[in-house]
């Protein structure tokens, strides 16, 4: 699957570089994670794949953030992302990272 991060925080976080913005500063066991998770999209064949893994919680959101998917890094953290397929020979899925965003905020 081909993942693309729609903010510049969200590669900077990815590639271990610090984050200038304090306000997307995470503890290192979450940063560690989501690299960990993106990592796990980016070995899935497709969206459905992802759903198979128990671990990562996949789900479509509802309500405001209709259109997005969410799949788990913690209990309190996830990443929200649209989904995008082209259909050539090979079906290859988009991921368009949208947010690494707190859950209960």
């Amino acid at each position: 699957m081909k993942v693309i991060f729609a903010k510049q925080y969200l590669q900077e976080l990815y590639s271990g570089k610090t984050v200038q913005n304090k306000k997307y500063r995470f503890q290192p066991h979450i940063v560690k994670r989501y690299c960990k998770t993106i990592e796990t999209m980016i070995d899935a064949k497709d969206v459905p794949s992802l759903a198979r893994i128990n671990s990562l919680r996949y789900e479509k959101l509802q309500g405001n953030k209709k259109g997005l998917s969410s799949v788990r890094i913690s209990d309190k953290y996830r990443i929200e992302f649209e989904e995008h397929s082209a259909t050539n020979e090979d079906i290859a899925t988009i991921c368009n990272i949208v947010e690494l965003s707190n859950h209960y905020k």
